[in-house]
């Protein structure tokens, strides 16, 4: 089974196997919990079946309702079949839906919450506004009716009362993009109160971000791909699956790029979920020109000025990951003074205002410099740099585990630093 969700050319049972799998394998749903279902062009649901393991399923598992309410299949239908069914028939621009009970998204739901999405910039757009269907037996036809009366007012994700999420969009490339997202801001916020105060972004302050992104490159009228840009792109396509799969990355959020040659690059593009990117769809940028029909990285201008900069990086990542997000949420100080590896990789990481990564913006690409290879953007994401592309990964996955022990100490006490004489040692013994 590939792991790339075409939802154009692939049966929905595959489909649903594949998505099902991603959510199981992200520790987003367990064994027996959660239901995927996609409605095919004939008005037949497609539907993970009831009682079977989820970390296993395979396409062969997935159950049929059909139009006229038959059952086809190995297993019966998951039992949660009458509130997709009802959604379904009151919103006809849904075509799949996910339910689940992320632990994130379960902690709003038993506190009776919804997560504000203005936590991180995209998922305004990505989620928008959030329902809130009250409890009722699970399985129920209540439930059906209570979950679509949310549906009727417009909302494409709905936190369901001491029970989860139920999320749906035109097919289940957006639905599962529009689930992480919800997830990751649920995350985000709980992470961020374990270290501070989350802060928000203003509707303002998001349509700015819109606002200010620059027309496109102009395209180049020949484009090459000789060997070593064939391979600086695989590369590329490569630490993208493995930050997807290490929960580094998430669908709506995530730039990669890799220098070519001189200030030449290769960077992912923009509008493709970052799991299911191909090879193909990376885009060269030549002499300031992109590649003819492709639509890079909106912020392939920091890109572009930070290489011009600073000759000795090579390589530049941005993404949100979810325990160093804590500290982009909050402003908190991200002290990495607390292993030698911390800090000999990366220093002492900056945080700057949301909006210092906007076109013109000149903050960052004075900022980031080989002993400063990474920042922090306030509600947006970090930016991690390095010599190479598996060097900056590595600086990514580092800054990472320093962030989530320091989540996960303030449980137990108070940061007790590497001192100032320790880390000059360190300086004279490694940065010479």
């Amino acid at each position: 089974m590939t792991d790339i969700l075409n939802t154009q050319l692939m049966h929905p049972r595959d489909q649903i196997a594949l998505v099902m799998t991603r959510i199981y394998r992200r520790g987003l749903t367990t064994t027996s919990g959660g239901n995927i279902s996609v409605m095919d062009e004939n008005g037949d649901i497609w539907i993970s079946p009831s009682a079977v393991d989820k970390g296993r399923l395979q396409p062969s598992d997935i159950v049929c309702v059909k139009k006229d309410g038959t059952i086809e299949g190995l297993h019966r239908p998951s039992s949660e079949f009458p509130f997709h069914k009802a959604i379904y028939e009151i919103r006809p621009d849904i075509k799949a839906i996910i339910h689940a009970h992320p632990p994130a998204l379960v902690s709003f739901s038993i506190v009776r919450a919804i997560p504000d999405t203005n936590i991180i910039s995209q998922a305004q757009h990505v989620v928008g506004h959030v329902g809130y269907a009250e409890y009722e037996l699970p399985g129920s036809e209540a439930l059906g009716a209570k979950i679509a009366k949310e549906f009727t007012k417009g909302y494409k994700a709905v936190i369901m009362e001491n029970h989860g999420t139920v999320v749906g969009g035109s097919n289940l490339v957006d639905t599962f993009e529009r689930f992480e997202t919800l997830e990751f801001c649920a995350r985000t916020i709980l992470y961020g109160k374990s270290v501070g105060s989350p802060s928000y972004l203003t509707d303002e302050q998001i349509q700015a971000f819109e606002d200010q992104v620059p027309a496109p490159l102009l395209e180049m009228e020949v484009v090459e791909h000789p060997s070593d840009e064939r391979e600086k792109r695989l590369e590329i396509y490569n630490i993208v699956k493995r930050a997807c799969t290490q929960g580094l990355m998430i669908s709506s959020y995530g730039t990669i790029s890799t220098r070519w040659r001189g200030d030449d690059f290769l960077i992912t593009p923009t509008g493709i979920p970052r799991w299911d990117m191909q090879v193909e769809d990376i885009v060269q940028i030549r002499d300031g020109k992109r590649e003819p029909g492709k639509n890079p990285s909106r912020t392939t201008y920091l890109h572009q000025e930070i290489y011009k900069k600073h000759p000795e990086i090579n390589s530049i990542i941005l993404t949100q990951s979810p325990y160093l997000m804590a500290f982009a949420v909050t402003g908190t100080n991200f002290n990495v003074r607390t292993i030698p590896e911390s800090w000999i990789f990366l220093q002492d990481v900056s945080s700057v205002d949301f909006g210092s990564h906007f076109n013109n913006q000149t903050t960052i690409p004075d900022l980031v410099a080989k002993n400063n290879p990474a920042v922090i953007i306030k509600n947006d994401c970090v930016l991690v740099t390095g010599n190479s592309l598996l060097q900056t990964f590595d600086y990514l996955e580092v800054a990472e585990f320093s962030a989530k022990s320091l989540v996960l100490c303030a449980s137990i006490g108070n940061l007790v630093p590497i001192s100032n004489e320790q880390v000059e040692e360190l300086r004279a013994a490694f940065l010479k």
